[in-house]
């Protein structure tokens, strides 16, 4: 039974430990899977510009382009050339609009929300590969949904010993509070999660040596913004290195914001030793969030905001349907250091009950 280093992965013989990523998007998952040592050898993604996106960056990946509801699991296995059973790992996220507590302008939820019962195809999968771990990924508001209760249930009557938690990305070397619920479950036994880091990465350790936008040649990093001057002046006004609106007199104060004191984070700015708040998909626009610069009088770019979700510089992002909707893709992707940490443990586990003949 061979063994590599950490940073190659474990292996079974000479053969990589083989995972899947069900709902890919751009490949975040799939990316921290890599860097963990598996490989990934087959995907799922709906989306025509998350799935242009995951080809130019993982081009080797087989890929079904399609509604997973239309993916025959057994089609998959016939293809990746997997009996079942023999399938290290079987990650995912399904979308979770549907869960998350910020739904609507007052901060109603809606349980019903069908891109839930993408659980259930995902549990479909499950069923019928029977691979060795299982990795989900979701929002928090997903622990309290019966249907979560009814996915453990059922991983439970197919023989897997499963746990989850709610963490923070932060914890794990990622460069923004992202409030996380990993399920991780192991048909041989438990599966342990990832090691926390031992620092805290900052807004500063991440985009603070890039250059300004504008003639950098990134055109992910170039963006040109547009607003009103009004806006400007009170982009101009906020404090640097942390400031928010609130810190401003409230004559500055944007009407609607007099209107309405909520979502007090708008047109606020990163703080230089800290992480970043949430990059949410509409973290290119100050009116979301905390996503002004540090210093600069703009909001970050899409670059900036894949930064500090992890990806690579020079990982590739297309702006062909406008630098918003690239901007939701890396909102919605996940952090590929926080899945690296806790896919790592999940091979070294995986590995060492081979050793053990298990």
């Amino acid at each position: 039974m061979g063994k590599t280093a950490h940073s190659r992965g474990d292996t079974i013989g000479d053969r990589r430990l083989k995972a899947v990523d069900l709902f890919c998007g751009c490949g975040g998952l799939t990316l921290g899977l890599k860097q963990a040592g598996f490989d990934v050898v087959g995907a799922v993604e709906i989306d025509p510009l998350a799935v242009k996106t995951y080809r130019a960056n993982h081009p080797e990946v087989h890929v079904w382009d399609k509604d997973i509801k239309g993916v025959s699991p057994r089609s998959v296995m016939r293809t990746l050339g997997l009996e079942k059973g023999e399938l290290d790992l079987l990650a995912g996220c399904p979308p979770c609009q549907g869960f998350s507590s910020v739904r609507t302008l007052n901060g109603s939820r809606s349980i019903d929300d069908k891109r839930n019962d993408l659980l259930a195809e995902f549990l479909r999968f499950v069923e019928a590969m029977k691979p060795r771990a299982v990795m989900m990924e979701n929002v928090p508001g997903l622990a309290s949904d019966r249907r979560f209760a009814a996915y453990r249930k059922r991983l439970g009557e197919l023989g897997y010993h499963d746990s989850y938690r709610i963490l923070d990305a932060a914890d794990y070397g990622v460069p923004q509070r992202r409030r996380r619920l990993i399920s991780l479950a192991g048909r041989e036994g438990s599966i342990r999660f990832g090691r926390r880091a031992t620092r805290k990465v900052t807004v500063r350790n991440t985009i603070g040596s890039l250059p300004k936008p504008g003639k950098t040649g990134d055109p992910l990093h170039d963006i040109v913004e547009r607003r009103t001057e009004r806006i400007k002046e009170l982009i101009r006004a906020i404090p640097r290195n942390g400031g928010s609106r609130t810190d401003l007199p409230k004559r500055k104060w944007l009407a609607c914001h007099k209107k309405c004191d909520g979502f007090r984070d708008v047109y606020g700015r990163m703080a230089w030793n800290n992480v970043a708040p949430t990059i949410t998909g509409g973290c290119i626009n100050p009116s979301k969030g905390r996503f002004l610069h540090p210093a600069q009088n703009r909001a970050i770019t899409p670059r900036e905001a894949a930064l500090l979700q992890g990806f690579p510089r020079k990982y590739i992002f297309f702006l062909d349907e406008g630098r918003f909707r690239a901007a939701e893709m890396i909102g919605n992707a996940l952090p590929p250091e926080f899945t690296r940490r806790h896919a790592a443990m999940t091979s070294r586990c995986l590995a060492a009950k081979n050793l053990r003949g298990e």
